[in-house]
C-alpha cells in the first residue's frame, strides 16, 4: 500500500482538518445518547451496547465472557425457543469510505519511439470506495448449543465463508468443558477480527500475518479464520481461560485443496487478575505449532491438489497482556517468537495456491503464471546455504475510551529478523514498522442499527521488499487516509 509525500498529505491533511474536527469533537457532544450493544444480541437481551463493549465491535471483560458461555448470558433467555418468533439474530455491516492511498512502483519511462526503461516513482490515488460486506448471525440454537456464521463478501462482491462454527457448550454442566467445530476464529486475547482498523494494513496484525521474505509457509497465519476442533475451558468467572485447537494445516481453505494429511495445534492459556479500582488485568501465553507440505504428488508435473506430503514443521509462541488502567484507559501487548523449518525458508510449501475458497489458483513451478511457488519434488535438495527463518514480533496498542461512543486508538507493530533463510541475506531484510492512528465515534448504536464514523492514518515501512529497478530495491513505504461511515443493521 502506499506513502504520501510531505506535502500532498499536509495538504490533504490541512483539508481534512475541519471534517474530523467536527466529527469528532464536536458532533459528539451535541448529539451524544446512550449507546446499545450490536443489534443481534441486543434485540435478544435489551443490553446496552457498554454491557459487552469498549466499543463496538471490541469486547470488554463481560462481552468475553458472554462470548465464552456461548452467547449466552446463563439464564432462561438463552435457548431460542423462548424468544418471539420474529426474533432473527441477524447483522449486515459494510463500510463506505473515502481514502487515499500512495506507494511507490516501477514504472514506465518513455523515449522518442517507445519504452526506454523504468524509474521507481510514488502513485497516489484518492476517491470514493466500499469494503466487502458482512452478513453476521450467531446465538443458539439450543440451550447450550450456539453458532456463529458469517458469510462475507470482497469489494468485488465475491463470497466466501468468514465463520461457520457450532458449538456445544458446558457439557456436563462444567464451564471447562466447550467444544467448537468448523471455521472459526482462533482463541486469541487480542482479536484481529474485532480490532477496529479499516485500513489495508491497519486492518489486521503484523505479528500474526508475518512471513520472512521468500518463505512459503503461508499456513502459519494466526489472524486467519481456520478449520478444525476447539477445546474451550473457562472458570465460572471466566478469570481462567484454556484452550486447545486441532487445525488443518490450510489456512481456512475448503476442499482439501493444500496439504490434506497434515495438522497444526495452536494452545493458548490466560488468566485475569482483579486490580480494584483499575479494572480486571489479563496475562497469557499462546503456542501454535503445526507441520504443512512441502511436496505435492504431481500428474503431468503439475501438483495435485490435496496430496500434500514431506510435512515439515513450523511454530509461533508469544505472550499477551491486556491491562485496564481506570476506566477510559487499557493497553494491550503481544510479543511472538516465530520459525519456520529450512524448507519453508526457501520458499516451498504453497505449491497449490488458492483463492480463499478451495479454487485452484496457482499450481506449481510448471505453470505459466508468473510467481507461482516451487514444488519440492522428489530429488530435490536445499542449498548448503539454507536455513531456519527465524524472527519475533512486536504489537503494541494503546486505546483511550472517552465513552462507549467516543474511542482514540494508537498502535505500533515492529517485526524484525532474528535469522534470515539463506546465509549472507541482509539481516534486516524484510523488517517491519507500522503505525496506525484512529478515531472513531458512534453517533447512536440502537438494538436496530449503529452507526461510526471512522478517521483513520495508517503508515507501512519494510526494508526491501519494494519496486525493483535494474539492480536497485526500494523499501516499500506506502499509507493510507481514510474517512469511513462504518454501519450495521
Amino acid at each position: 500500500m502506499h506513502v504520501l509525500s510531505r506535502p500532498s498529505l499536509r495538504k490533504v491533511i490541512h483539508s481534512a482538518i475541519p471534517f474530523i474536527a467536527f466529527t469528532v469533537f464536536v458532533l459528539p457532544l451535541v448529539l451524544s445518547e446512550p449507546a446499545h450493544a450490536i443489534p443481534a444480541f441486543a434485540r435478544k437481551y435489551g443490553l446496552r451496547c457498554s454491557a459487552c463493549h469498549e466499543t463496538w465491535p471490541i469486547l470488554n471483560n463481560f462481552g468475553l465472557k458472554f462470548r465464552d458461555n456461548g452467547y449466552q448470558i446463563m439464564d432462561d433467555r438463552d435457548a431460542p425457543i423462548w424468544q418471539n418468533p420474529s426474533y432473527w439474530p441477524a447483522t449486515f455491516r459494510m463500510t463506505p469510505l473515502w481514502h487515499r492511498f500512495s506507494n511507490l512502483q516501477a514504472v514506465d519511462t518513455y523515449a522518442a519511439g517507445g519504452v526506454s526503461g523504468a524509474a521507481i516513482q510514488r502513485i497516489t490515488s484518492t476517491g470514493v470506495d466500499l469494503s466487502g460486506l458482512d452478513f453476521l448471525t450467531g446465538g443458539t440454537l439450543y440451550k447450550n448449543i450456539s453458532f456463529f456464521l458469517t458469510p462475507s463478501a470482497d469489494s468485488t462482491g465475491a463470497f466466501h465463508f468468514e465463520t461457520a462454527a457450532t458449538r456445544f457448550d458446558n457439557l456436563f454442566g462444567s464451564t471447562w468443558l466447550n467444544v467448537k467445530v468448523g471455521k472459526f476464529e482462533l482463541n486469541n486475547l487480542l482479536s484481529e477480527k474485532r480490532e477496529v482498523g479499516l485500513t489495508g494494513d491497519g486492518g489486521e496484525y503484523q505479528t500474526y500475518h508475518f512471513i520472512p521474505v521468500g518463505d512459503g509457509n503461508i499456513f502459519g497465519q494466526m489472524g486467519d479464520n481456520q478449520l478444525g476442533i476447539e477445546y474451550l475451558g473457562h472458570s465460572y468467572n471466566d478469570r481462567t481461560r484454556v484452550s486447545a485447537a486441532l487445525l488443518d494445516s490450510d489456512d481456512g481453505n475448503v476442499n482439501l485443496t493444500l496439504g490434506s494429511n497434515s495438522y497444526t495445534g495452536f494452545f493458548t492459556f490466560d488468566q485475569a487478575f482483579d486490580a480494584g479500582k483499575w479494572d480486571v488485568q489479563r496475562v497469557g501465553a499462546y503456542a501454535m505449532v503445526g507441520q504443512a507440505a512441502t511436496y505435492y504428488k504431481t500428474t503431468g508435473g503439475v501438483p495435485i491438489p490435496g496430496s500434500g506430503v514431506n510435512n515439515q514443521s513450523f511454530s509461533r509462541i508469544g505472550l499477551t497482556t491486556l491491562f485496564y488502567l481506570g476506566p477510559h484507559f487499557d493497553f494491550s501487548f503481544v510479543t511472538q517468537h516465530g520459525q519456520d523449518n529450512a524448507w519453508f525458508g526457501q520458499g516451498y510449501g504453497d505449491a497449490v495456491a488458492t483463492d480463499g475458497n478451495g479454487g485452484v489458483t496457482c499450481t506449481g513451478p510448471t505453470a505459466t503464471t508468473p510467481g507461482c511457488p516451487p514444488n519440492a519434488t522428489p530429488g530435490t535438495t536445499l542449498p548448503v546455504t539454507a536455513r531456519a527463518p527465524i524472527w519475533n514480533g512486536y504489537t503494541m496498542e494503546a486505546r483511550y475510551i472517552y465513552s462507549p461512543q467516543l474511542i482514540f486508538i494508537g498502535r505500533f507493530e515492529a517485526e524484525r529478523m532474528q535469522q534470515q533463510a539463506t546465509l549472507g541475506v541482509p539481516q534486516n531484510l524484510g523488517n517491519i514498522n507500522l503505525w496506525d492512528i484512529i478515531a472513531r465515534w458512534n453517533p447512536f448504536m440502537t438494538n436496530r442499527a449503529g452507526l461510526a464514523l471512522q478517521a483513520e492514518y495508517t503508515v507501512l515501512h519494510q526494508i526491501g521488499t519494494g519496486p525493483t529497478v535494474g539492480l536497485t530495491t526500494a523499501n516499500l513505504n506506502e499509507n493510507e487516509l481514510l474517512l469511513a461511515t462504518d454501519f450495521d443493521f
